[in-house]
């Protein structure tokens, strides 16, 4: 067996444990792009991709999906676009998404997967940190114009070549207008090289990449299917966006395909567009965060399109609470699935046979049996059985470490390679997870992880603002709210409204899903004994049952 080798930035496993890991036939002989040529070839004329927009639908086979990637990887190759070059891909939900992705695994490029919500502050710096070559986008998307989001990174980054655009080009590259290239066979990739850069939730400060070598991504779609029963009479129907670790590979599009279903691309999770392609398409299968799953409750007892096709619900992202968790049988007919995991790796799920006890007040277990937890406390010592502690977790398809930010791994692993997740679990004497909460300092708003350290970097540049807290305050409709508690420059004169601060982070090209939802003015910020600002105190305060809205600025 060659030696793995080693994209500059990516951590690899020790040597005694990838042997392990082989040996127990968790990580094959494979690359991504060469099992997409598997499937192909086993399931021929099946469809494998349905891509949804008004009115109409697109769909590509399995045989049609390699052919697509089989010419677009030629045209890449023919680009210039070569082995460990990254590629941000900044696609929704259509076939171009799954071609581009599946293009550049073949030609042994690393595709960095950006979210639709992205935006010119987060854009920079994936293509920063990775040099990147190449950003694919769409030409426009819920109203937002990509093109001109192009631009303005290209000007910056000096590491970009080409821009490579699905639709309209504009002054870019037409995705459907590469060069023909040569008719050279692909390069093959190297199983243990770095497929796929996932974005990290941006924990602590910037976002940070993910490396996924192909043998443990592929394990952690292959072994994720498993688990759901996956076969070729499965409709998975991806609501969330599918660059999203969820819906792309636990199982979603990865774990699908290689059990020889199909994958339907929705353009929205929202009930009115997801049940209706339930029906259309017979769909038995789908993943949403919590608050999405709330809308699908509420809107089932209403609605007439016919879902009895739908057997499974998996829902993760955010913690799912125990009275909605009851719902979902009773409202949409089907199982559910918690799942509990990070693009970092470990993937905890209940398991389809489990009690409705585990199902319903659980976040469920770990997925492979080489994965290794630990819950500790503050000094890295276990807790007692049953206790809340911190998660540590290593294992086949956990990273040992994020890309390109050597100071940043240094307090993130422990010495012997477990990952610090910061989430506060506590473990149940069957293995299951019950999440408690979170040691860092990041708020989940609907599945999306907002970073307060970033939010409040770029509200402190405001001119009017000289301190902030990000806080996040609990919500029934999205889990938890963003509310920036600020402190006035001397000189600002009045306060911003929130509606101007929030075209202030347009400007600054912050995500969307990182806006605050509430902002509140207080003369000064309250700290702990050693100086620091009290968040727990602020979060007390304003989500008080008598709290004033005294200081709310809309």
């Amino acid at each position: 067996m060659n030696a793995m080798p080693a994209l500059d930035g990516f951590t690899p496993w020790p040597g005694e444990l990838a042997d392990h890991y082989r040996n127990a036939g968790h990580w094959r002989d494979e690359t991504l792009g060469g099992l997409l040529r598997t499937w192909a070839a086993r399931s021929g004329d099946a469809p494998a991709v349905v891509a949804e927009n008004v009115g109409s639908a697109r769909r590509l086979s399995y045989a049609e999906l390699d052919g697509r990637v089989d010419a677009t990887a030629a045209g890449l190759r023919a680009l210039g676009i070569a082995a460990r070059d990254r590629v941000v891909v900044h696609l929704p939900n259509t076939l171009d998404f799954v071609v581009v992705f599946f293009a550049l695994l073949r030609c042994g490029a690393v595709p960095v997967l950006a979210l639709p919500a992205h935006r010119q502050s987060e854009i920079e710096h994936f293509v920063t940190l990775s040099e990147a070559v190449a950003y694919v986008v769409p030409d426009e998307h819920e109203g937002f114009d990509f093109r001109g989001l192009a631009a303005d990174v290209a000007a910056k980054a000096p590491s970009l070549r080409h821009v490579l655009v699905s639709g309209d080009p504009g002054p870019f590259t037409a995705l459907d207008a590469l060069p023909a290239g040569s008719a050279e066979p692909l390069p093959e990739a190297d199983p243990g090289d770095v497929a796929v850069l996932l974005i990290s939730g941006g924990t602590t400060g910037k976002p940070k990449l993910i490396p996924r070598t192909h043998r443990d991504y592929a394990y952690n779609a292959r072994a994720s299917a498993e688990v759901c029963a996956l076969t070729s009479d499965d409709v998975y129907l991806a609501s969330l966006p599918v660059a999203h670790n969820f819906p792309l590979a636990c199982p979603g599009l990865l774990g699908v395909l290689g059990a020889g279903g199909t994958v339907v691309l929705s353009p929205s999770p929202s009930p009115d567009v997801g049940l209706r392609l339930v029906e259309r398409h017979r769909v038995t299968v789908t993943a949403l965060v919590p608050p999405m799953v709330r809308m699908w409750v509420d809107v089932a007892a209403w609605d007439t399109h016919d879902r009895s096709s739908l057997r499974l619900l998996q829902v993760g992202g955010a913690k799912l609470d125990d009275g909605l968790a009851r719902q979902v049988t009773p409202a949409l007919g089907c199982r559910l699935q918690q799942v509990f995991g990070m693009a970092e790796g470990l993937l905890n799920y209940t398991r389809l046979d489990d009690p409705d006890e585990l199902v319903f007040g659980t976040q469920g277990r770990p997925l492979s049996p080489d994965d290794e937890v630990r819950v500790v406390d503050e000094n890295g010592d276990p807790v007692a059985p049953g206790e809340v502690g911190e998660l540590w977790t290593r294992g086949p398809y956990t990273l040992r470490g994020y890309y390109r930010v050597p100071e940043y791994n240094a307090t993130s692993f422990t010495p012997d390679g477990f990952y610090r997740s910061g989430d506060l679990v506590r473990q149940l004497p069957s293995g299951h997870l019950v999440v408690e909460g979170r040691r860092k300092d990041v708020i989940n708003r609907g599945g999306e992880n907002v970073s307060a350290a970033t939010l409040e970097e770029h509200l402190l540049a405001h001119p009017a603002i000289a301190q902030v807290a990000v806080l996040g305050l609990p919500d029934d409709s999205v889990g938890e709210r963003v509310c920036a508690v600020v402190v006035l420059a001397p000189d600002a004169g009045r306060a911003p409204k929130l509606k101007e601060l929030r075209a202030f982070l347009i400007d600054r090209g912050l995500a969307r899903f990182m806006y605050p939802d509430r902002l509140v003015v207080r003369d000064a910020l309250p700290l702990t004994g050693v100086g620091k600002i009290n968040k727990r105190e602020l979060v007390a305060g304003l989500t008080a049952g008598s709290q004033e809205k005294e200081g709310d600025v809309s």
